[in-house]
């Protein structure tokens, strides 16, 4: 959640007539990072689970490139950016961690 509401701030600072590009695009997948984590977590195996967590990565690596095109194309500075691909790195470790975690119980049981 954290890296959605930085997203919403960081896209705050980008021109309205990016509000149907640059700004959905970096919201939507802010926010599904979060999302299919959530709805990974409320299913009722370990398997579906853990779909969820890889769509969620999926979603962080499409965050992580709108953030560096949002930086290459002027819509925001290396400074406002970086915290935030630190975050998405951080988020990356723990969801690869995750999910080698309920692979092995998996795998155990």
């Amino acid at each position: 959640m954290i890296l959605a509401e930085s997203a919403y701030a960081l896209t705050r600072g980008f021109p309205r007539e990016e509000a149907y590009g640059m700004t959905s695009q970096v919201r939507r997948a802010a926010t599904s990072v979060a999302a299919n984590i959530a709805e990974g977590h409320g299913r009722e195996s370990s398997a579906s689970f853990i779909q969820f967590l890889r769509v969620s990565q999926g979603s962080l690596k499409e965050l992580e490139t709108h953030i560096i095109l949002a930086t290459r194309v002027g819509l925001a500075t290396e400074k406002e950016t970086t915290p935030m691909l630190e975050e998405c790195e951080q988020l990356g470790k723990m969801l690869r961690s995750l999910i080698r975690s309920l692979q092995r119980k998996a795998s155990e049981g």
